[in-house]
């Protein structure tokens, strides 16, 4: 299980429907309680790093972390309304671009840069 949330995670780091960050700790959990080895191996990777191991210990995100993420993420979705040619499809990346917004704002908390952890 882990393996398939942390191959979604890193589908979601590159699509811009999909967000990666809560893959990546539902991954994180299932190799925890799997096995040692693969445990060991995950928190060595640069994607734990950078995502998860920062999200854990400060339970939140600085709001240049979110800016960053979210105008990376704005960028793809944009880029995908030009190339997919289906009104639907293209409707379904906006509703999902939006609630990317709504997350961010109201779900992930927003900690200052010189907070103490």
């Amino acid at each position: 299980m882990g393996l398939i949330f942390l191959g979604i995670g890193i589908a979601g780091t590159i699509l811009p429907v999909l967000p990666g960050g809560p893959f990546y700790l539902v991954a994180a959990f299932c190799f925890t309680k799997s096995s040692e080895r693969l445990d060991n191996w995950f928190k060595g990777t640069k994607v734990y790093d950078k995502y998860v191991e920062g999200f854990r210990q400060k339970r939140g995100m600085t709001r240049k972390e979110k800016i960053r993420i979210n105008l990376i993420a704005d960028f793809f979705i944009v880029l995908s309304l030009f190339i997919v040619d289906i009104l639907f499809v293209q409707i379904i990346m906006v509703v999902l671009g939006l609630y990317k917004h709504y997350y961010f704002i109201k779900k992930i908390k927003t900690i200052k840069p010189g907070e103490i952890e």
